[in-house]
């Protein structure tokens, strides 16, 4: 706040006059001078201005921490208490306990940033108290900036001690051996007590009135866009299909004086189980098989070996399971296929020649698969009419994640399947699996096999809700902005999603969405790529990758400048009144990875029949290394967050 400077008259000054006479031009008050008539009280106004700007000095909204509920923990600030911070400050979510925020309402914007390898030693931050007696918990105070340029030390990031005040511990989720996803927990959470309520009846009126229909579980248009199907045109017009490809006719639809048969005499649609396996040729993988069980009578109605257009380079057969030798007097090519699977899913042609009355066509066959967008890509067709037990069963962690169908058949139907190892998957048994947890489903109900079925993403709370700042329900525009295609993962759900290539196309993304939208989330990732702090996945029983080597000095001072000019540039484009909200998420987590990649090579060993004796030192997993893996994850999981306002 300015310190306001009050200054009184002195006796030798002449006294000011309450009045002013206008129609004399007396000038006897100082505060005045007299124009045309008309006295014009210069003093006065200028009072009033300062009283108006101290009145809106003190009515703008600032972050305030609450150091006495944060000593209550016994741990930091989670990242789900981030995601609820943003909620309340752009939604109507209620208020953090840890945190209090003045004239909330006057906040028209929240731009979000998640940079990992900001770390402490990086911004010159003192380190995070490990004494018994002192909370670890606590926010930081962040140095101010020195007063001459050659002062030491000084800090690589001069944008954060010139933006904050305060570092706030976080930790991110996890259990005692992983650490789960950052992204995860900030774009996912619980929903409100009142969605609750209504997700309840809803689940109860589908169990009371179709829980034995399986039409219910149908994907909806936007569930097909949303998980990128190859939708028909009929449905909708956001698929272009490319040469080779077919679409199913459209459903019939129902007249003003169709007759509906209801009850048991009602035509019930079939329901076909699918499952395709592909390989790896010159065009990338095409269809070498497909199998297709009647959902009905679990009969095989169609298993099919393809033959590829193009030579094939790879047989995958460890998730295929095709062969060469099983290929080679293959002749039924992709167009035979089409042409069987499209005559299975179409309604028989009328009669012309028929003197009975018409009736009403049967319903068109629902396809049934895992993840169904992949064998319907396979095989070059769109459908309309699609159950995917991806979708129709939850992952343990939530969405945006999708459960393993070996997974799910183990965990409902209590058997396992893919077990043949090298021999790879077989599709009949896959298809069966589909129609096994369908039926689990229908039996048991919508519920069934759900986790954390009250939870939604940040973008539909928002989207539900009124703006603080003023604004009625769908007021809030969301965008994100980040590496990769956000638009088919967290980002799904955000009224905007902008893919990137480097920090330097988030930044230029973010300029351009910020204007438009109330929130908008950005990640930087050049410092935690150039650390090795990002891997690709490997396989179960693969060894640890060799560690990345740190980059030098030199380099890590360049992207430090590089990402100090890039926090400067959007915080200069902000307009007056958004909350900036910087969290780093977690720490180094290359010493986690490894271990607990040592630790799943062991396990994988183990499973193999292979005792302790058998395996080497390198794969030996012991309880000193498992009590050095909770401390490197405990290490992995700390964060910072840093809050601010752009008055």
């Amino acid at each position: 706040m300015k310190r306001l400077q009050i200054s009184s008259p002195t006796s030798a000054e002449t006294p000011k006059s309450k009045k002013t006479k206008t129609g004399e031009l007396e000038t006897s008050n100082s505060d005045a001078t007299a124009t045309d008539g008309w006295t014009k009280v210069e003093k006065r106004k200028q009072r009033k201005a300062k009283k108006a700007e101290v009145k809106l000095d003190a009515m703008q909204p600032r972050f305030m921490y609450n150091n006495a509920e944060i000593t209550k923990r016994n741990h930091a600030i989670g990242i789900d208490e981030i995601r609820q911070l943003v909620v309340h400050i752009i939604a109507d979510a209620p208020p953090p306990n840890w945190l209090r925020i003045d004239n909330a309402q006057l906040i028209q914007k929240v731009v979000a940033l998640l940079i990992p390898g900001l770390t402490s030693e990086l911004l010159s931050l003192p380190p995070i108290p490990t004494s018994a007696t002192v909370n670890p918990n606590l926010p930081l105070s962040i140095p101010l900036l020195p007063r001459t340029s050659d002062a030491d030390p000084s800090p690589n990031v001069p944008f954060i001690a010139q933006t904050f005040s305060h570092a706030c511990p976080t930790r991110a989720p996890g259990d005692l051996y992983r650490m789960h996803s950052v992204l995860s927990a900030f774009f996912h959470g619980p929903v409100s007590g009142e969605e609750r309520n209504k997700r309840a009846m809803q689940r109860l009126y589908s169990e009371t009135v179709k829980n034995r229909d399986p039409a219910q579980y149908l994907l909806t248009l936007e569930q097909m866009i949303e998980n990128e199907y190859p939708v028909p045109s009929y449905m909708a017009d956001v698929f272009e299909k490319p040469v080779g490809w077919l679409e199913t006719p459209e459903p019939p639809k129902k007249g003003l004086l169709d007759v509906s048969v209801k009850g048991k005499d009602a035509p019930k649609p079939k329901i076909y189980a699918i499952d395709c396996e592909m390989c790896l040729t010159e065009d990338g993988k095409e269809l070498t098989r497909v199998s297709i069980i009647d959902f009905h009578t679990e009969k095989v109605i169609y298993d099919q070996l393809v033959k590829p257009r193009k030579p094939i380079t790879d047989y995958l057969t460890r998730w295929s399971g095709i062969t060469a030798e099983a290929l080679a007097p293959v002749t039924t090519t992709l167009s035979e296929v089409q042409a069987h699977i499209t005559r299975l899913l179409s309604p028989p042609p009328t009669n012309p020649f028929s003197t009975s009355s018409p009736s009403a066509p049967p319903p068109t066959p629902i396809l049934l698969g895992h993840s169904l967008e992949s064998d319907l890509n396979a095989l070059k067709i769109c459908h309309p009419l699609c159950i995917d037990t991806a979708l129709m069963y939850h992952h343990p962690r939530g969405r945006p994640l999708k459960p393993g169908l070996a997974w799910l058949t183990k965990k409902w139907c209590g058997r396992e399947i893919q077990t043949g190892g090298e021999g790879g998957h077989d599709p009949e048994e896959d298809a069966r699996a589909c129609l096994d947890l369908l039926k689990k489903k229908i039996e048991n109900g919508p519920a069934f096999g759900e986790f954390k079925t009250d939870m939604e993403s940040i973008f539909e709370r928002m989207a539900r809700s009124t703006r603080r700042a003023g604004g009625g329900v769908g007021s809030i525009k969301s965008a994100v902005v980040d590496h990769g295609n956000p638009s088919v993962m967290h980002g799904n759900k955000a009224n905007t999603a902008v893919g990137c290539k480097d920090d330097g196309e988030v930044l230029r993304g973010l300029l351009e969405v910020i204007p438009s939208h109330q929130f908008a989330f950005g990640r930087f990732m050049a410092l935690a790529d150039a650390n090795g702090w990002t891997t690709a996945k490997t396989s179960p029983d693969a060894l640890p990758p060799p560690p990345v080597e740190p980059p030098t000095p030199e380099a890590l001072q360049s992207l430090l400048e590089t990402l100090n000019t890039q926090l400067q540039t959007l915080h200069s484009s902000l307009p007056p009144r958004t909350a900036v909200v910087i969290f780093t998420g977690h720490s180094d987590p290359r010493k986690m990875a490894a271990l607990n990649a040592r630790k799943s090579v062991f396990e994988t060993a183990v499973r193999s029949g292979k005792t302790p004796e058998d395996m080497g030192a390198d794969v030996r997993w012991t309880a000193s290394d498992a009590r050095e893996l909770e401390g490197a994850v405990e290490l992995a999981k700390r964060g910072l967050l840093f809050l601010g306002i752009k008055q």
